[in-house]
């Protein structure tokens, strides 16, 4: 390997490159599960099943366990500085967990499907003016898992049907006068 000192910005750039694409688990929705960078294994779980509650797979595309939602939002809050934001996705999901034992009398992960989406629609009730923390930390949850969702390969293209930059024979748009 070259001098350090002597390498070149180029070089640089390409020993970053190499290191990234053989980075394992950056990936999203990699088969071997991604290298956890901010969660614990349990909340990772959690969060990989409350997002596929949210844009669960259909017909038409899978969901949001497929386009690696969970990952992508484990990446970007472990990249964060603000550590406000990191405790309230940790207390968020403390308090999907324990509403999951108020209701069900068992954890979230351990709880019937039926059970988990009853969860998840106590919390979602009050969407448009949330009061309480639990209310306050799905809208943010939600949101979270939409922007994600719909900036993987999977939201774009499955779901979105997005085709590129291609050439249309005639404009689909409005004329305006």
């Amino acid at each position: 390997m070259a001098d350090p000192e002597q390498l070149t910005r180029r070089a640089l750039i390409q020993v970053s490159l190499a290191a990234t694409v053989a980075a394992p688990g950056v990936e999203r929705g990699s088969a071997a599960g991604p290298a956890l960078k901010f969660f614990s294994p349990d909340e990772f779980a959690m969060l990989d099943e409350l997002a596929e509650i949210i844009i669960p797979a259909d017909d038409h595309s899978p969901g949001a366990r497929a386009a690696g939602v969970a990952a992508y939002l484990d990446g970007r809050l472990a990249e964060t500085i603000e550590e406000e934001r990191k405790r309230e996705w940790h207390e968020g999901l403390k308090r999907v967990d324990a509403l999951a034992r108020e209701m069900h009398g068992v954890p979230f992960m351990h709880a019937a499907q039926e059970q988990r989406v009853a969860v998840l629609a106590r919390i979602a009730k009050n969407e448009k003016n949330p009061q309480a923390p639990e209310e306050k930390f799905f809208v943010e949850l939600k949101y979270r898992t939409a922007d994600a969702y719909y900036s993987s390969k999977i939201g774009i293209h499955q779901e979105m049907d997005y085709k590129g930059n291609v050439l249309l024979p005639e404009f689909a748009g409005y004329e305006l006068k």
